[in-house]
């Protein structure tokens, strides 16, 4: 390990050597004959063949909900869907029949749930991107209404789909999965359509999926696609799929274990495949100044985003005097470490593909304690934004590779100096869904220039069994801000029994500016492990037992931390579900600092034990209660930390949300209270027009925040927004404005 700067002869060309050579490693590794290879031989009992409809005999379908074009009933249908939960392998309670036709402009994708109780569907969702969620422990699921969900996986690398869903609303639901559900990008917006209907037996839907929104190889006619269908019956919280239903190595994001399409020949390719997003706004803002004044300014901007198909699967990303009035603002947060919070990435040009840039170890619950690249770093200054001129990314796949290079400059803001940001990633498929990768990112402009490079892998030794690991090395410019983070770790999971171990370490000099490290100088190992039961008692569907043990030290091998705890998570056959969990620990701080900036914490070993509790009733009924209480010893003194949450929905074009939380912290030097407020509405006129209001309270910076953001899809992938935002707080006055805003956004898709 290299702590002195000049043991290391640093120029230029340093970091792009290494960053050729791990590339280059990758690219040669020839394809390994570990992990499960699947032939693209399709059975009968695993795959569908699409049927073409014959448009020069009039035959169309009309996107109302209903199968009832003659077409639908001569396509081959699949109905043979089982359980997962809460029966594994069992058949499917009620059918499901899904029928796949298509033309010169889209994959058309029927489906009739049938439900022998159809006056117990549940459909309270209308707005966009609300029907499915990422649980935190892996996995996806429904948000409570009864759905649809459709995996497509083009290229048929058993590791990458698209993935479109629904409920009997018609409510769009899409995302991006990679690595296996590694990487499930919820935030993808594709563009498509969707309509469902109620029926006499249950309800049914139509998905038309545009052949440009599907990216799949240029050889497509006789290939074999992916395919997975996946539907909830919620008034008998029964997950159904047709295939990878099994609950040990299988599950809807599973894309190796998907059934097979195929059928398709003749796919269409558009010539200059670029499409165009040209936008315009208008606003103005007050901001208030030194002076206590409050002076109006406007504004009047246009940008363009631009993308293209270079080759299939391979997109080219432009964008230009880039804008992000439209996103949502960020979520209160309470900070009560001595780290710094972290906050998830919603703008739309970095969302698509973002899966591809992961390098490092997200958190489970906290903030990720290393990850190479984090794309909130760009356009987001201390200050608050920083303008973005223009960037360029090319995402995709390139035979066994997949692939992604992003570049993007900021301008001069609030006395900081121009900024290039630059990543380049490769994955190399190694056999079955094991991948070895490379990446590197460059950070250069305001402050001393920082680059790092790293390789990256992970091995499906069984089909519950995976092997995963990197080591990267920064280089920064000037003296320190070189040194190694690494990991590898072990994943065994059964629906009954699971073990996770892991070592972690990040040098004490390790830097990353163009992505996120929670704690340098650390090197930390890790236990987990996990016995499930389904009990036939007391309308429990399961019960996980959980154990966990953790050892931190500093690189050099001074203590850090340490904690063991053991949690049990009943679920109930209703949808209800809870946690009780107790935690020992102890933790070390070896320099003095200030919680919340104002209550001294001395260095010291404190005590970190907890207890703690949570129920969050049934996501299916018109209203979600949620409450956590936990109290835990805390720097030499008490933290207790209380709240809830209640989530109404009187008619699916109305939700209304309110949450509390409240830390109370008594310290040996002081205490303090810290309460976040918070309302949300969702008002859905239809699932095109959504108004979305949030007004938090911070009581530790005693802030009042408003966003309300209208938004109106006029046609698929065209919106308009208008947002308002509002901040109150002003030293002890909590009503004074500190600033407002509102902008009008118009952007307008354009295909050639």
């Amino acid at each position: 390990m290299l702590r002195n700067p000049d043991a290391l002869v640093m120029n230029d060309l340093a970091p792009r050597r290494l960053a050729a050579l791990v590339l280059l490693t990758v690219l040669c590794v020839p394809s390994l004959a570990s992990g499960q290879v699947r032939s693209a031989a399709a059975s009968s009992s695993d795959s569908i063949a699409a049927v073409r409809i014959a448009a020069a005999q009039g035959e169309r379908i009309v996107l109302d909900g209903l199968l009832n074009e003659p077409l639908w009933s001569r396509a081959q249908r699949i109905d043979d869907f089982r359980q997962r939960e809460p029966l594994e392998g069992a058949p499917a309670t009620e059918k499901t029949e899904v029928r796949l036709a298509y033309d010169d402009e889209a994959l058309y994708v029927g489906v009739h749930a049938r439900d022998s109780q159809p006056e117990r569907i549940v459909a309270r969702l209308l707005q966009r991107d609300r029907v499915m969620s990422r649980n935190d422990f892996g996995g996806v699921n429904f948000e409570g209404d009864d759905g649809v969900a459709i995996l497509i996986d083009p290229f048929h690398d058993h590791r990458s789909a698209f993935v479109f869903a629904t409920n009997a609303n018609g409510a769009e639901y899409d995302a991006l999965i990679s690595d296996e559900g590694n990487q499930f990008n919820v935030d993808w917006r594709g563009v498509w359509r969707v309509a469902s209907t109620r029926t006499a037996d249950g309800w049914s839907t139509e998905f038309a999926i545009p052949w440009r929104t599907l990216r799949y190889p240029p050889e497509a006619t006789g290939r074999v696609w992916g395919l997975n269908v996946f539907r909830v019956i919620q008034s008998r919280k029964e997950q159904v799929l047709w295939r990878s239903w099994d609950r040990e190595g299988g599950g809807f994001d599973r894309v190796s274990e998907a059934g097979h399409l195929t059928g398709l020949d003749g796919l269409p390719r558009s010539g200059l495949n670029i499409e165009a997003k040209p936008f315009a706004l208008a606003g103005g803002t007050q901001v208030r100044d030194v002076s206590g004044g409050l002076p109006r300014d406007g504004e009047v901007d246009f940008g363009l985003d631009l993308k293209s198909e270079l080759r299939p699967g391979l997109v080219l990303d432009l964008t230009a005097n880039t804008d992000f009035a439209q996103v949502e603002v960020d979520d209160e947060q309470v900070n009560l470490t001595r780290f710094s919070l972290f906050f998830p990435e919603k703008r739309d040009f970095f969302l698509e593909n973002a899966g591809i840039f992961e390098f490092g170890r997200q958190g489970f619950f906290g903030a990720p304690p290393y990850l190479m690249f984090v794309s909130r770093n760009i356009g987001i200054g201390p200050e608050g934004e920083v303008p973005i001129l223009g960037g360029g990314r090319l995402t995709g796949r390139v035979g066994a590779q997949t692939v992604g290079v992003l570049s993007v400059v900021t301008d001069a803001s609030a006395g900081r100096e121009v900024e290039v940001f630059n990543v380049a990633r490769i994955k190399r498929d190694v056999g079955g869904s094991n991948y070895l990768g490379a990446m590197v990112t460059d950070r250069r402009g305001e402050g001393p220039a920082n680059t790092v490079a790293g390789v990256d892998g992970r091995f499906y030794l069984s089909p519950v069994l995976v092997l995963d690991g990197f080591a990267s090395h920064s280089f920064t410019e000037g003296d320190g801000g070189n040194d190694v983070a690494y990991a590898a770790s072990l994943d065994y999971t059964t629906d009954p029994y699971g073990f996770y171990a892991e070592h972690f370490a990040v040098g004490r000099d390790a830097v990353a500016t163009s992505g996120f490290i929670t704690r340098a100088d650390i090197r930390k190992s890790s236990l987990h492990g996990r016995r499930r039961i389904r009990p036939d008692f007391a309308g429990l569907r399961l019960n996980d037992f959980r154990i966990s043990t953790e050892y931190q030290s500093a690189v050099d091998g001074r203590f850090q931390d340490w904690s063991a705890g053991a949690s049990v998570l009943p679920t109930w056959n209703s949808g209800d579900n809870g946690s009780l969990g107790f935690t020992a620990g102890e933790t070390r701080v070896d320099q003095d600092f200030a919680l919340a900036d104002s209550v001294p914490v001395p260095a010291g070993r404190y005590r970190t034990d907890q207890l703690r509790a949570n129920f969050t009733s049934s996501p299916s009924r018109p209203w979600i209660l949620g409450a956590n209480l936990s109290r835990s010893d805390f720097f030499g003194g008490e933290l207790l930390n209380m709240g809830g949450s209640l989530t109404i929905t009187p008619a699916p074009a109305l939700s209304i949300s309110a949450s509390f939380t409240r830390n109370d912290v008594d310290l040996p030097n002081g205490s303090f209270t810290a309460d976040i407020t918070g309302l949300r509405l969702i008002w859905a006129l239809s699932t095109k027009v959504t108004t979305n209001a949030l007004i938090q309270y911070n009581s530790l910076t005693d802030d009042f925040i408003s966003n309300v953001r209208f938004n109106f899809i006029y046609r698929p992938g065209s919106d308009l927004f208008l947002v308002f935002t509002e901040e109150r707080g002003v030293d002890d006055d909590r009503w004074a404005l500190a600033d407002r805003g509102m902008v009008l956004k118009f952007t307008y898709l354009v295909r050639f």
